[in-house]
Protein backbone atom coordinates (compact mmCIF):
# COMPACT_ATOMS: atom_id res chain seq x y z
CA UNK A 1 0.00 0.00 0.00
CA UNK A 2 2.84 2.23 1.23
CA UNK A 3 4.52 1.93 -2.34
CA UNK A 4 1.37 2.91 -4.39
CA UNK A 5 1.45 6.19 -2.61
CA UNK A 6 4.71 6.72 -2.92
CA UNK A 7 4.30 5.98 -6.69
CA UNK A 8 1.00 7.90 -6.96
CA UNK A 9 2.96 11.14 -4.88
CA UNK A 10 6.01 10.74 -7.56
CA UNK A 11 3.44 10.99 -10.56
CA UNK A 12 1.26 13.70 -9.06
CA UNK A 13 4.34 15.90 -8.03
CA UNK A 14 5.76 15.27 -11.35
CA UNK A 15 3.28 16.53 -13.64
CA UNK A 16 2.47 19.14 -11.41
CA UNK A 17 6.07 20.46 -11.96
CA UNK A 18 5.33 20.55 -15.45
CA UNK A 19 2.29 22.81 -14.99
CA UNK A 20 4.03 24.78 -13.07
CA UNK A 21 6.92 25.44 -15.52
CA UNK A 22 4.75 26.97 -17.56
CA UNK A 23 3.87 29.79 -15.36
CA UNK A 24 4.70 33.55 -15.82
CA UNK A 25 5.98 35.67 -13.12
CA UNK A 26 3.00 37.79 -13.85
CA UNK A 27 0.87 34.71 -12.63
CA UNK A 28 -0.30 33.47 -16.46
CA UNK A 29 0.49 30.48 -17.86
CA UNK A 30 1.78 29.57 -21.53
CA UNK A 31 -0.62 27.24 -23.28
CA UNK A 32 2.76 25.08 -23.97
CA UNK A 33 5.81 25.30 -23.03
CA UNK A 34 7.19 29.06 -23.00
CA UNK A 35 10.16 28.21 -26.24
CA UNK A 36 7.41 26.30 -28.81
CA UNK A 37 7.05 27.95 -32.26
CA UNK A 38 3.71 27.50 -32.28
CA UNK A 39 2.35 30.69 -30.51
CA UNK A 40 1.38 28.63 -27.36
CA UNK A 41 3.87 31.03 -25.36
CA UNK A 42 0.92 33.04 -24.90
CA UNK A 43 -1.75 33.02 -22.64
CA UNK A 44 -5.19 32.18 -23.32
CA UNK A 45 -8.54 32.92 -21.15
CA UNK A 46 -9.65 29.93 -21.21
CA UNK A 47 -6.58 27.88 -20.89
CA UNK A 48 -5.39 29.17 -17.64
CA UNK A 49 -8.96 28.66 -16.15
CA UNK A 50 -8.20 25.19 -17.20
CA UNK A 51 -4.69 25.01 -16.01
CA UNK A 52 -5.79 26.54 -12.28
CA UNK A 53 -8.11 23.50 -12.07
CA UNK A 54 -4.83 20.84 -11.31
CA UNK A 55 -3.18 23.79 -8.95
CA UNK A 56 -6.77 24.03 -6.81
CA UNK A 57 -7.16 20.12 -6.43
CA UNK A 58 -3.55 20.24 -4.38
CA UNK A 59 -4.57 23.14 -3.05
CA UNK A 60 -2.01 25.30 -4.12
CA UNK A 61 -4.69 28.58 -3.72
CA UNK A 62 -1.64 30.77 -3.68
CA UNK A 63 -1.04 30.20 -7.19
CA UNK A 64 -4.49 30.79 -8.15
CA UNK A 65 -5.13 33.32 -6.63
CA UNK A 66 -2.16 35.18 -8.07
CA UNK A 67 -3.39 33.85 -11.72
CA UNK A 68 -7.35 35.24 -11.52
CA UNK A 69 -5.39 38.59 -9.70
CA UNK A 70 -3.51 38.87 -13.45
CA UNK A 71 -6.52 37.97 -15.39
CA UNK A 72 -8.89 40.82 -13.47
CA UNK A 73 -6.00 43.47 -14.16
CA UNK A 74 -6.11 42.27 -17.94
CA UNK A 75 -9.44 43.27 -18.04
CA UNK A 76 -8.88 46.27 -16.22
CA UNK A 77 -6.46 47.27 -18.51
CA UNK A 78 -8.87 46.56 -21.30
CA UNK A 79 -11.63 48.49 -19.45
CA UNK A 80 -12.72 50.82 -22.41
CA UNK A 81 -13.38 48.42 -24.76
CA UNK A 82 -15.62 46.49 -22.36
CA UNK A 83 -17.22 49.94 -22.08
CA UNK A 84 -17.93 50.27 -25.31
CA UNK A 85 -19.15 46.59 -25.92
CA UNK A 86 -21.82 47.10 -22.96
CA UNK A 87 -22.84 50.84 -24.96
CA UNK A 88 -23.45 48.95 -27.63
CA UNK A 89 -23.47 45.25 -28.95
CA UNK A 90 -20.23 44.43 -30.60
CA UNK A 91 -20.80 44.00 -34.17
CA UNK A 92 -16.95 42.94 -35.24
CA UNK A 93 -14.56 40.11 -33.82
CA UNK A 94 -12.15 43.26 -32.92
CA UNK A 95 -14.99 44.48 -30.61
CA UNK A 96 -15.04 41.63 -28.13
CA UNK A 97 -12.67 40.78 -25.73
CA UNK A 98 -9.81 39.14 -26.74
CA UNK A 99 -9.25 35.36 -26.15
CA UNK A 100 -5.61 35.66 -26.23
CA UNK A 101 -3.06 38.09 -24.11
CA UNK A 102 0.92 38.81 -24.00
CA UNK A 103 1.82 37.24 -20.51
CA UNK A 104 4.25 39.91 -19.71
CA UNK A 105 2.29 43.32 -20.57
CA UNK A 106 -1.29 42.21 -20.91
CA UNK A 107 -1.55 43.40 -24.40
CA UNK A 108 -3.90 41.22 -27.21
CA UNK A 109 -2.46 39.66 -30.00
CA UNK A 110 -3.72 41.69 -32.91
CA UNK A 111 -3.82 39.49 -35.84
CA UNK A 112 -7.14 37.73 -36.98
CA UNK A 113 -8.20 35.13 -34.87
CA UNK A 114 -10.99 33.06 -33.84
CA UNK A 115 -11.44 36.37 -31.35
CA UNK A 116 -15.33 35.98 -30.52
CA UNK A 117 -15.02 32.87 -27.36
CA UNK A 118 -17.78 33.39 -25.53
CA UNK A 119 -17.36 30.71 -23.16
CA UNK A 120 -13.73 32.17 -22.06
CA UNK A 121 -15.63 34.61 -20.32
CA UNK A 122 -18.34 32.87 -18.51
CA UNK A 123 -15.32 30.39 -17.12
CA UNK A 124 -13.41 33.50 -15.72
CA UNK A 125 -17.08 34.41 -13.86
CA UNK A 126 -17.32 31.17 -12.98
CA UNK A 127 -14.11 30.47 -10.80
CA UNK A 128 -14.73 33.67 -9.80
CA UNK A 129 -17.76 32.57 -8.26
CA UNK A 130 -16.05 29.55 -6.77
CA UNK A 131 -13.22 31.54 -5.40
CA UNK A 132 -15.68 33.97 -3.30
CA UNK A 133 -17.68 30.78 -2.52
CA UNK A 134 -14.25 29.39 -0.85
CA UNK A 135 -13.40 32.37 0.89
CA UNK A 136 -10.84 34.10 -1.25
CA UNK A 137 -12.51 37.69 -1.19
CA UNK A 138 -11.18 38.83 -4.30
CA UNK A 139 -14.36 41.08 -4.98
CA UNK A 140 -13.81 43.20 -1.93
CA UNK A 141 -11.45 44.93 -4.01
CA UNK A 142 -13.51 47.92 -5.66
CA UNK A 143 -11.48 47.72 -9.32
CA UNK A 144 -12.27 43.51 -9.71
CA UNK A 145 -15.19 44.42 -8.00
CA UNK A 146 -16.42 47.18 -10.77
CA UNK A 147 -14.98 45.01 -13.40
CA UNK A 148 -16.48 41.84 -12.80
CA UNK A 149 -19.57 43.60 -12.56
CA UNK A 150 -19.05 44.94 -16.25
CA UNK A 151 -18.43 41.39 -17.14
CA UNK A 152 -21.96 40.34 -16.29
CA UNK A 153 -23.21 43.55 -18.24
CA UNK A 154 -20.93 42.24 -20.98
CA UNK A 155 -22.35 39.30 -21.51
CA UNK A 156 -25.82 40.60 -21.30
CA UNK A 157 -25.12 43.23 -24.47
CA UNK A 158 -23.67 40.48 -26.23
CA UNK A 159 -26.97 38.08 -25.75
CA UNK A 160 -24.46 35.71 -25.57
CA UNK A 161 -27.83 32.73 -25.91
CA UNK A 162 -28.09 34.15 -29.36
CA UNK A 163 -24.84 35.29 -30.28
CA UNK A 164 -22.69 33.32 -33.35
CA UNK A 165 -18.85 32.74 -31.28
CA UNK A 166 -16.40 30.75 -32.39
CA UNK A 167 -16.29 28.59 -29.38
CA UNK A 168 -13.78 26.62 -27.54
CA UNK A 169 -11.71 25.39 -30.56
CA UNK A 170 -11.74 28.98 -31.82
CA UNK A 171 -13.08 28.00 -34.99
CA UNK A 172 -16.43 28.73 -37.49
CA UNK A 173 -18.82 31.39 -35.61
CA UNK A 174 -22.12 29.43 -34.61
CA UNK A 175 -24.45 29.18 -31.36
CA UNK A 176 -22.52 26.57 -29.38
CA UNK A 177 -23.70 24.91 -26.82
CA UNK A 178 -20.53 25.06 -25.02
CA UNK A 179 -19.97 28.33 -24.85
CA UNK A 180 -23.86 29.15 -23.97
CA UNK A 181 -23.80 26.91 -20.96
CA UNK A 182 -20.35 28.17 -19.92
CA UNK A 183 -21.75 31.34 -19.79
CA UNK A 184 -25.14 30.46 -18.28
CA UNK A 185 -22.65 28.78 -14.96
CA UNK A 186 -20.54 31.67 -14.49
CA UNK A 187 -23.88 34.08 -14.53
CA UNK A 188 -25.53 31.42 -12.04
CA UNK A 189 -22.18 31.19 -9.54
CA UNK A 190 -21.57 34.56 -9.48
CA UNK A 191 -25.14 35.27 -8.33
CA UNK A 192 -25.04 32.49 -6.00
CA UNK A 193 -21.76 34.15 -4.37
CA UNK A 194 -21.75 37.69 -4.60
CA UNK A 195 -24.09 40.50 -4.25
CA UNK A 196 -23.32 41.48 -7.81
CA UNK A 197 -26.43 42.12 -10.11
CA UNK A 198 -26.83 39.68 -12.15
CA UNK A 199 -30.00 40.32 -14.73
CA UNK A 200 -32.31 37.37 -13.79
CA UNK A 201 -33.32 37.13 -17.73
CA UNK A 202 -29.71 36.63 -18.59
CA UNK A 203 -30.10 33.08 -16.86
CA UNK A 204 -33.07 32.67 -18.13
CA UNK A 205 -32.49 32.79 -21.85
CA UNK A 206 -29.40 31.37 -21.64
CA UNK A 207 -30.97 28.01 -19.88
CA UNK A 208 -33.60 28.11 -22.78
CA UNK A 209 -30.73 28.01 -25.75
CA UNK A 210 -29.11 25.24 -23.47
CA UNK A 211 -32.16 22.97 -23.15
CA UNK A 212 -33.14 23.24 -27.06
CA UNK A 213 -29.79 22.72 -28.45
CA UNK A 214 -28.45 19.34 -26.17
CA UNK A 215 -27.78 16.94 -27.06
CA UNK A 216 -26.05 18.90 -30.03
CA UNK A 217 -23.52 21.15 -29.87
CA UNK A 218 -24.06 23.28 -32.86
CA UNK A 219 -26.34 23.60 -35.84
CA UNK A 220 -23.75 21.78 -37.53
CA UNK A 221 -21.80 19.53 -34.90
CA UNK A 222 -23.98 17.02 -33.27
CA UNK A 223 -21.39 15.97 -31.16
CA UNK A 224 -18.68 17.42 -29.67
CA UNK A 225 -15.67 17.01 -27.15
CA UNK A 226 -16.31 20.66 -25.93
CA UNK A 227 -19.90 19.13 -24.27
CA UNK A 228 -17.73 17.67 -21.64
CA UNK A 229 -17.47 20.87 -19.67
CA UNK A 230 -21.16 21.03 -19.24
CA UNK A 231 -20.41 17.81 -16.83
CA UNK A 232 -17.22 18.80 -15.60
CA UNK A 233 -16.51 21.76 -14.18
CA UNK A 234 -20.26 23.36 -14.82
CA UNK A 235 -22.30 20.49 -13.62
CA UNK A 236 -25.16 22.33 -14.90
CA UNK A 237 -26.65 19.47 -17.05
CA UNK A 238 -29.49 16.94 -15.91
CA UNK A 239 -28.30 13.11 -15.55
CA UNK A 240 -30.39 12.50 -18.49
CA UNK A 241 -28.58 14.59 -20.40
CA UNK A 242 -25.11 13.82 -19.00
CA UNK A 243 -25.71 10.30 -20.26
CA UNK A 244 -26.31 11.39 -23.83
CA UNK A 245 -23.70 13.74 -24.19
CA UNK A 246 -20.94 10.91 -22.49
CA UNK A 247 -22.77 7.95 -25.19
CA UNK A 248 -22.46 10.25 -27.73
CA UNK A 249 -18.92 11.16 -27.11
CA UNK A 250 -17.72 7.79 -26.57
CA UNK A 251 -19.48 6.65 -29.74
CA UNK A 252 -18.02 8.97 -32.11
CA UNK A 253 -14.81 10.95 -30.62
CA UNK A 254 -13.30 8.48 -28.53
CA UNK A 255 -10.22 6.93 -30.57
CA UNK A 256 -7.03 5.07 -29.77
CA UNK A 257 -4.30 7.91 -28.50
CA UNK A 258 -6.96 10.39 -27.32
CA UNK A 259 -10.33 12.11 -28.00
CA UNK A 260 -11.04 13.86 -31.02
CA UNK A 261 -12.34 17.02 -31.13
CA UNK A 262 -15.53 16.40 -33.47
CA UNK A 263 -15.85 14.77 -36.52
CA UNK A 264 -14.00 16.10 -39.43
CA UNK A 265 -12.03 17.98 -37.36
CA UNK A 266 -9.15 19.73 -40.23
CA UNK A 267 -6.97 21.02 -37.26
CA UNK A 268 -3.38 18.76 -37.81
CA UNK A 269 -5.75 16.36 -40.16
CA UNK A 270 -3.58 13.92 -41.76
CA UNK A 271 -5.68 14.05 -44.50
CA UNK A 272 -5.43 17.62 -46.97
CA UNK A 273 -9.20 16.96 -47.26
CA UNK A 274 -9.33 16.93 -43.67
CA UNK A 275 -11.67 14.44 -43.70
CA UNK A 276 -11.05 10.86 -41.44
CA UNK A 277 -7.74 11.43 -39.85
CA UNK A 278 -8.84 13.65 -37.21
CA UNK A 279 -6.17 14.43 -34.37
CA UNK A 280 -6.62 12.73 -31.13
CA UNK A 281 -6.84 14.76 -27.93
CA UNK A 282 -4.85 13.69 -24.72
CA UNK A 283 -6.91 15.59 -22.30
CA UNK A 284 -9.89 14.08 -23.36
CA UNK A 285 -9.28 11.01 -21.60
CA UNK A 286 -8.30 12.71 -18.76
CA UNK A 287 -11.79 14.72 -18.77
CA UNK A 288 -13.69 11.18 -19.12
CA UNK A 289 -12.31 9.90 -16.10
CA UNK A 290 -12.71 13.05 -14.06
CA UNK A 291 -16.30 12.86 -14.31
CA UNK A 292 -16.89 8.70 -14.13
CA UNK A 293 -14.99 9.51 -10.88
CA UNK A 294 -17.56 12.32 -10.21
CA UNK A 295 -20.52 10.16 -11.24
CA UNK A 296 -18.89 7.07 -8.89
CA UNK A 297 -18.26 4.86 -11.57
CA UNK A 298 -14.56 4.02 -10.47
CA UNK A 299 -14.30 1.49 -13.19
CA UNK A 300 -14.89 3.82 -15.97
CA UNK A 301 -12.75 6.71 -14.41
CA UNK A 302 -9.39 4.06 -13.94
CA UNK A 303 -9.92 2.61 -17.34
CA UNK A 304 -9.57 6.24 -19.11
CA UNK A 305 -7.23 7.49 -16.66
CA UNK A 306 -5.13 4.29 -18.02
CA UNK A 307 -5.50 5.21 -21.01
CA UNK A 308 -4.51 8.62 -20.42
CA UNK A 309 -1.31 8.11 -18.74
CA UNK A 310 -0.53 6.12 -22.64
CA UNK A 311 -0.32 9.49 -23.49
CA UNK A 312 2.46 10.45 -21.49
CA UNK A 313 5.59 10.82 -23.58
CA UNK A 314 8.76 9.20 -23.38
CA UNK A 315 10.17 12.01 -21.63
CA UNK A 316 7.05 12.31 -18.91
CA UNK A 317 5.19 14.77 -20.96
CA UNK A 318 1.42 14.82 -22.21
CA UNK A 319 0.94 16.53 -25.46
CA UNK A 320 -1.58 18.50 -26.92
CA UNK A 321 -2.65 15.74 -29.52
CA UNK A 322 -1.33 12.54 -31.44
CA UNK A 323 -1.84 12.19 -35.14
CA UNK A 324 -4.77 10.07 -36.23
CA UNK A 325 -3.65 6.54 -35.39
CA UNK A 326 -0.02 7.38 -34.79
CA UNK A 327 2.26 7.81 -31.35
CA UNK A 328 3.59 11.00 -32.71
CA UNK A 329 2.62 13.78 -30.85
CA UNK A 330 2.35 17.15 -32.25
CA UNK A 331 4.78 20.18 -30.79
CA UNK A 332 2.46 21.66 -27.91
CA UNK A 333 4.60 18.86 -25.86
CA UNK A 334 3.37 19.47 -22.89
CA UNK A 335 -0.13 21.19 -23.35
CA UNK A 336 -0.89 22.52 -19.92
CA UNK A 337 -4.21 22.24 -20.14
CA UNK A 338 -3.71 18.35 -20.72
CA UNK A 339 -1.32 18.69 -17.80
CA UNK A 340 -4.24 19.87 -15.30
CA UNK A 341 -6.79 17.69 -16.14
CA UNK A 342 -4.41 14.74 -15.42
CA UNK A 343 -3.30 16.02 -12.35
CA UNK A 344 -7.07 16.32 -11.42
CA UNK A 345 -8.05 12.80 -12.64
CA UNK A 346 -5.21 11.11 -11.16
CA UNK A 347 -6.04 13.41 -7.54
CA UNK A 348 -9.87 12.12 -7.78
CA UNK A 349 -8.89 8.29 -7.99
CA UNK A 350 -6.26 7.97 -5.40
CA UNK A 351 -6.18 11.26 -2.98
CA UNK A 352 -9.05 12.28 -0.34
CA UNK A 353 -8.25 15.50 -1.62
CA UNK A 354 -11.06 17.86 -0.79
CA UNK A 355 -10.73 21.64 -1.91
CA UNK A 356 -12.45 22.87 2.00
CA UNK A 357 -9.99 21.11 3.59
CA UNK A 358 -7.00 22.18 1.12
CA UNK A 359 -7.79 25.62 1.82
CA UNK A 360 -5.85 28.40 3.04
CA UNK A 361 -6.98 31.28 5.28
CA UNK A 362 -8.93 33.40 3.44
CA UNK A 363 -6.75 36.57 2.44
CA UNK A 364 -7.29 40.47 1.66
CA UNK A 365 -6.77 40.49 -1.93
CA UNK A 366 -5.31 43.51 -2.56
CA UNK A 367 -4.75 45.37 -6.53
Amino acid sequence: MRSIKVSHRKLLNHHLSILKSLEYPSGLFAASRKNVGTGYDKSWLRDNFYECIGLEITGDWDSVLKTYKAILNIFLKHEEKIDCAIEKKPQHKHEYIHARYNPETFDEFWEDWGNKQNDAVGAILFKIGELEQHGYKLLENEDYRRITQKLIYYLQSLEYWIDEDSGMWEEDEEIHASSVGACVAGLQMIKRHTNLKVPAEAITRGKLTLKAMLPRESKHKFVDLALLSLIYPYNIVTKKQQDEILKNIEYHLVKNRGVIRYKNDYYYNKNMDGHSEEAEWCFGYSWLSIIYSQRNDKKKAEYYFNKATQTITKKGKIPELYFSNTEVPNQNTPLGWAESLFIVSLAKLHDKHKKTKQKTQPKHIKK
